[in-house]
């Protein structure tokens, strides 16, 4: 094949050639000199490649060959697949020419493809038709658009690693099989950048083929290295005099001003720069701090309206901005023109991510693609490090293919209804078990789908027949879920002063903070909410020119860091802890690690200088071979460099089984190298060691699922998954109420199995946790438990990039006139512990001093939340069980508070998820200034929001 790929543009037809040596492609680029012979023999492939090496040209100029060398074209010959719909834009601008010089229609369709355009499409199909996958769901039902299908002979899946991570993808695998029940077998081409496991990927690509004995259908995997095509560097900027003045500039701490300021110099060395952050909120706050310092720098993240991401990508591809302050939004290729550097800010948390975004930069024929990657803190800058030596190496992690999801599974056997009307059985469970996620799925788990489905009324079940038939729910049910994504509620950002959308918040900000005076970030500018429309799910806003914005929040941001990664940064540790042992230096110790990793001395004392500082405090140094638990007052850290889905599995272990041996909640937060819990009274670290070193873990799975049952995290899920069973219309967000009568009324149906399995896969890690305690316990075990005698620096870690950024320094008024403002507003419940025959519901801002019971007089009144009306019942119990008795203590602590501190205690109480033990801490610190106290509340919310599924 090598011979062959010396001449790979040989394979292609006159027609072609020609067209090439007019677009100036003489030599072919790498993948093209390997991918193109195979590819034009007919061949399924996965062509893995960096950014920029002209993959789609690998992939499309076989098949445009292929098509325009047929003698009859009637149908649709090729599908070209995206994940995203910008991307589809960017694919028919290169296509389109290709189609011209060979005669060739090429078209787009989409959501908002026009009616039009639809119709002429049907009627006259084009010859290679771009799209993504929810609108192939939707021609499949199309009596014209089927018939266009017969003819597909090739389907490309650009950003094929996308989908193999998503139930998108799970549900596209099927409809492949869909589609080749009309058009016969075809060729499958997948494209990516990046891939940690090409052969799973090929597997979910290509599907198997009926028989006897189910065989894989064969496929060819053409991988060109992407870290020899990367030029990386870590680091962290060193705060200078400039810095201490544009801290005062921009409201906030000298080394976010240094980050800003280093930044801003490297967008202005190059000519365009695309400068990837990790959440939107990191994005509009750094965007922010550039638009006040007049730095040609836009912002681009899936929160913003269409017209403003456009408009954005166009003013950076004309050379009018030189860079984009950017999310995962610009990760998949969209084209904006020639990116000459690539900035990462903070670590990038996976390899994959890294090496998909830096391949942005040098967006030329087999150039080297330039990237920085600016850290803050000793975790942000050890794991950076690790990743930028992963990258290079090419150790990219494994896609994590979602198998035999349920809901999809259930989405596709409507899918096969919508399609025949009526199907046997064992025919549909048949033709999904060709698609790769769904190879293993046992006939029992399809028949109970079925019967759930059934049940829901959006199929018939013929018992006696064993056949399926559609019903009158079939139709509605198909067309309100053609896609898997979940349908979270988002609301509108009107700007009413310019009569336009500039995009869209999430609901959970829009519930929590978003009220009619409160100030938010978006676009980098600030707003001011002046009417929140619940029925048209829309935030009216106003400009303003206040420094005080909060920064929205929006679900699902954090990326989590892999095992792997994080042992390495753990590995780090141990080794520079070895040198700190035998008293070398720390200057030493980092110029050492120069030499393994693409960092300078000053980055790479900003990782290990906390390890020198653990060994000066006599301490273990925690690593992937040594777990180090502390403690101090009521907090127990268990340091694990693990990642997220290894210590949130931990760490649910450890809160539950604490929780259930001392009778008391645990609160729980899990970063990649620490878990901290916070504990009530009387408990430490012994607890935790009990458990860690007592729990059997093959009991792992079943612990985990009796602690989820209690936990958020599952309620949410399974709401999204019942909406896809068609177990319930639409989840309307009915608090936590509604979630546990939704688990009660579903715990034994698929639709259980499956939000159980959607939250095991995407949050958690229960093998490697089962090994890692089995490592733990064994006594030739490799991993030992350590413990400190008091906090430890490394333990007292954590990151710090971008959050300084919340909520700027000193700067923060509006935030805290809308907190002070909420809480006058919210109701509380007033209720006498003294006589206990007077309780009632009153807004904090009418309650007047002094606070006092109207039928005996007493000052002993409780404030509780509104709905606590089992907290006076319980009071008011002549016996109590041991509830009870724990919820009359409540009121009582909470009377004791009122008595003593009047108005400050229920402004406290009133807060959200603020009982009396933390309204007490928060009460007795002493403050100069009054906004103090609300800015503790206010961060005791903020706390309680992160950790409330774990209480």
């Amino acid at each position: 094949m090598e011979n062959a790929g010396v001449d790979a543009f040989t394979h292609l037809g006159p027609a072609v050639r020609e067209a090439l040596s007019d677009r100036g492609f003489t030599t072919p680029t790498e993948p093209q000199r390997r991918a193109v012979p195979p590819l034009a023999a007919g061949e399924n492939a996965l062509v893995i490649a960096p950014t920029g090496t002209g993959k789609t040209e690998t992939a499309m100029l076989p098949v445009l060959d292929q098509i325009a060398a047929a003698e009859e074209r009637h149908g649709i010959s090729a599908l070209y697949i995206t994940p995203l719909r910008a991307l589809n834009r960017d694919m028919l601008d290169r296509l389109e020419w290709w189609g011209e010089t060979l005669d060739l229609a090429v078209d787009v369709r989409h959501g908002d493809t026009t009616d039009y355009q639809r119709s002429k499409q049907a009627n006259d199909p084009p010859d290679v038709l771009i799209t993504t996958p929810e609108t192939v769901q939707a021609m499949l039902t199309g009596e014209k658009l089927r018939k266009a299908l017969l003819d597909v002979q090739h389907l490309v899946i650009d950003e094929v690693h996308e989908l193999a991570a998503s139930k998108r993808g799970a549900q596209l695998t099927i409809a492949m099989e869909r589609v080749q029940e009309l058009s016969g077998p075809f060729q499958r081409i997948g494209l990516s950048a990046t891939v940690g496991d090409p052969d799973e990927v090929a597997k979910f690509l290509t599907g198997s083929v009926r028989g006897e004995h189910r065989t894989q259908r064969d496929y060819q995997i053409v991988e060109v290295d992407a870290g020899s095509k990367i030029d990386l560097e870590v680091v962290r900027p060193e705060i200078t005099d400039a810095d201490q003045n544009l801290a005062g500039e921009l409201a906030t701490k000298p080394e976010i001003a240094s980050h800003v300021r280093y930044i801003r110099d490297v967008v202005a060395e190059n000519e365009s720069t695309l400068v990837f952050v990790n959440t939107r909120q990191t994005a509009e706050a750094l965007g922010s701090r550039f638009k006040s310092l007049d730095a040609p720098i836009g912002i681009h993240h899936g929160s913003l309206s269409k017209d403003a991401r456009i408009e954005v990508e166009e003013a950076f591809k004309a050379g009018e901005i030189d860079g984009l302050v950017c999310t995962s939004s610009m990760e998949l290729g969209i084209d904006v023109g020639r990116v000459d550097h690539v900035v990462q800010y903070g670590s990038p948390r996976e390899v994959a991510r890294l090496l998909q975004r830096v391949g942005r930069a040098g967006h030329r024929r087999d150039q080297v693609s330039h990237g920085t990657v600016v850290v803050s803190d000793a975790d942000d800058a050890s794991e950076a490090m690790a990743i930028a030596r992963r990258a290079k190496a090419g150790e990219v992690e494994p896609t994590g293919i979602h198998e035999g999801s349920l809901d999809v599974l259930a989405n596709q056997i409507v899918g096969l209804l919508m399609d025949e009307g009526e199907i046997d059985a064992r025919e549909a469970y048949e033709r999904i078990k060709r698609a790769y996620p769904f190879r293993d799925l046992p006939e029992e788990t399809f028949r109970e789908v079925v019967r759930e489905l059934s049940s829901n009324r959006l199929l018939w079940l013929e018992e006696d027949h064993d056949r399926l038939e559609s019903s009158g729910g079939t139709w509605q049910y198909y067309y309100a879920n053609l896609s898997m994504i979940p349908d979270e509620e988002s609301y509108e950002v009107y700007d009413v002063s310019s009569r336009r959308g500039i995009g869209t918040l999430d609901e959970r900000f829009v519930v929590n903070f978003a009220e009619p005076g409160s100030v938010f970030v978006q676009r980098g500018e600030m707003w001011r909410v002046d009417r929140v429309d619940e029925e048209e799910e829309r935030v009216e806003v106003s400009p303003v020119q206040d420094p005080g914005g909060e920064v929205p929040t929006w679900v699902g941001s954090e990326i989590p860091v892999p095992a792997a990664v994080a042992n390495e940064a753990g590995e780090h540790r141990d080794v520079a802890g070895e040198q700190f042992q035998n008293d070398a230096p720390l200057s030493s110790v980092a110029s050492d690690f120069t030499g393994r990793y693409p960092v300078d001395t000053t980055t790479a004392e900003t990782a290990l200088e906390p390890v020198e500082r653990q060994i000066e405090a006599g301490a273990p140094v925690p690593a992937a071979n040594r777990l180090v638990l502390e403690s101090q007052g009521r907090t127990v850290v268990l340091n694990s460099p693990y990642g997220h889905q290894v210590n949130e599995t931990l760490g649910r272990i450890c809160s539950a089984l604490v929780g259930q041996r001392t009778g008391s909640s645990v609160g729980m937060e899990v970063d990649p190298y620490r878990i901290e819990f916070e504990v009530p009274s009387g408990v430490g670290i012994s607890e935790f060691h009990d458990v860690l070193l007592e729990t059997d873990p093959d009991h792992v799975e079943a612990i985990l699922e009796l602690a989820l049952k209690n936990a958020d995290a599952l309620k949410f899920t399974l709401s999204h998954v019942a909406a896809k069973f068609g177990a319930l219309k639409r989840y309307q967000g009915q608090g936590r109420f509604g979630a546990d009568r939704l688990l009660a009324a579903l715990s034994d149906t698929p639709v259980y199995d499956e939000a159980l399995r959607q939250v095991f896969h995407e949050d958690l890690a229960v093998a490697e946790t089962r090994d890692l305690l089995g490592e733990l316990q064994a006594d030739d075990g490799d991993v030992e438990l350590a413990t400190a005698r008091e906090r430890t620096p490394i333990g007292a870690g954590g990151r710090s990039a971008g959050g300084e950024f919340l909520v700027p320094e000193g700067a923060d008024a509006s935030v805290i006139q809308t907190v002070r403002d909420r809480l006058e507003g919210d109701r509380v419940l007033l209720f006498c512990v003294h006589c206990k025959d007077w309780d009632r519901q009153q807004e904090v801002g009418k309650i007047r001093e002094p606070i006092k019971c109207p039928k005996c007089g007493s000052t002993r009144i409780a404030a509780l939340n509104p709905w606590a009306d089992e907290v006076v019942k319980a009071t008011r119990a002549e016996e109590k069980d041991s509830e009870q008795d724990r919820m009359t203590r409540k009121a009582f602590k909470s009377a004791n508070l009122v008595q003593e501190h009047g108005m400050k205690a229920v402004r406290a109480l009133a807060a959200r998820g603020v009982g009396p033990q933390t309204a007490a801490r928060i009460i007795s610190k002493f403050r100069e200034d009054e906004a103090d106290f609300y800015r503790d509340i206010l961060e005791q919310e903020r706390q309680y929001a992160r950790t409330k599924s774990f209480w």
